[in-house]
Order: C-alpha cells, then structure tokens, then sequence
C-alpha cells in the first residue's frame, strides 16, 4: 500500500503522514521546504523502518514541478491514496490585500491539487482504484473577515474536488473534501490563543485514515471538523 501526501513536513501533513505510515503504507513525500521534509523524513524512518519512506522537495505551486513530482512517484509505485494537503495561507480582505495575492493562493491552494492529480489519476484509473483527498477549509464553506484570497482559492478546491468525485465514481475511486476548522499548528503558535482551543492535527489525520479505510462500496465526500467551542 503507497500513499502520496503533499505539504508533508509539518503540521497536518505530518500528522498525515505518521499515521499512514503507522498502518504500513509506503509513503512518498514532498514540501516546499527541504530542511524540514528531511527532519520528517527522518523521524518516520526511525519509528517505522518497516516502510519505504521516500522524499523529495518541490514548489507545487509551479506546474512543472507539480507535475515532476508525481511522474517522480510514478516511476517507483502506483499510489492508492493521494493527499493534497499542500497550501499556504494570507489573511486580509479582497480590497485590502497586496496586489498578487490571488494569484498566490490560487497557484498554491488548486493548481497544486489540480496538476499533480492529472499526473496521478492516469494510474489509478488504470487500476481502477485509489482514493483522493482534498485538503479545503471551513473557509471553503463559509466567508470569514480577513479571509480573502485565501477563502476564494478554498472554494475553488472545494469546487475541483466536487468535480473529480463525479468524474471518478464509475472508475472506483474515490474522492473526499476535507473541510478543516482551527488546528494547532506552528502557524498559530505566535497568537497567544491557548493550544486547548484548538483541534490537534492528529484529529484530522484520525478522520482521514478511517475515510479511507471504508469498503469499496462507501465514499465519504466531505469531512467537516471543528473545534468544540467553534471557529475562531
């Protein structure tokens, strides 16, 4: 079993990848950053040196390297899942943020997803299955202040990933939206909110493996999580 995840240095994707390779999947790895991808890297190989662990560093949000990356993979396994987790955030509002911010998150947040499954999907049809998860938000459901760019790229994986479930459904395989609220990740440590208010990135992971741990009959197209007193 061989599972491909993105943006899997760090905070959700971590959580992701540990625990796929906790159930036995070989994994192949990418993130923006090289330092952290190998210091992952390097900690799942010593838990579990059971697995294959391969890793490699690329910009997803630039199409040839998106698509590099999963001709990479391709050359070593044919994947049964596919996590596109990759994506960045900027807060502000569409009239007040900086000039190119669209394009940032859009390039980022979708075009990651969408050129990297055009390689992989090939091979899982092919097959005639595997399983797709999309890494959306509670901001690709709902408008939020400060959310701007950042929501508007949220919606429009929600979109694609609407669009693969359907496209997909006759050729066995699956796909899943996950819609994330607030998890404490490195990226809110410097606000001062109190780790307790936040959902852990395990959760996530949690719901993700059990998703894809389903009959072939069942697809769960949307997990929605939240932290217990609500979104921040």
């Amino acid at each position: 079993m061989d599972a491909i995840i993105t943006g899997a240095s760090r905070g959700l994707g971590r959580a992701i990848a540990e625990i796929f390779a906790e159930n036995g999947y070989n994994l192949y790895l990418t993130s923006l950053q090289e330092t952290h991808l190998r210091k992952a890297v390097d900690e799942l190989v010593n838990k579990y040196p059971a697995i294959a662990i391969k890793a490699k560093p690329f910009d997803l949000s630039k199409k040839e390297q998106a698509q590099a990356f999963g001709q990479w993979c391709l050359k070593n396994f044919s994947p049964d899942i596919l996590v596109n987790n990759a994506g960045n955030f900027t807060g502000s509002d569409v009239y007040s943020e900086e000039d190119g911010a669209l394009e940032e998150m859009i390039e980022t947040n979708l075009y990651s997803a969408y050129h990297l499954t055009r390689v992989i999907v090939p091979a899982m049809i092919e097959r005639k299955s595997g399983h797709i998860f999309n890494m959306s938000s509670i901001a690709g459901l709902k408008a939020y202040p400060g959310g701007g760019s950042y929501s508007i790229s949220k919606f429009a994986l929600r979109g694609f990933s609407v669009n693969l479930r359907d496209e997909l459904k006759s050729h066995n395989i699956k796909v899943t939206t996950v819609f994330p609220g607030a998890a404490y990740t490195d990226s809110w440590a410097s606000t001062g909110i109190k780790k307790s208010r936040f959902m852990e990135a395990d959760d996530i992971a949690k719901m993700i493996f059990a998703a894809s741990q389903l009959s072939p009959q069942a697809c769960v197209e949307d997990i929605i999580l939240r932290p217990q007193l609500g979104d921040l």
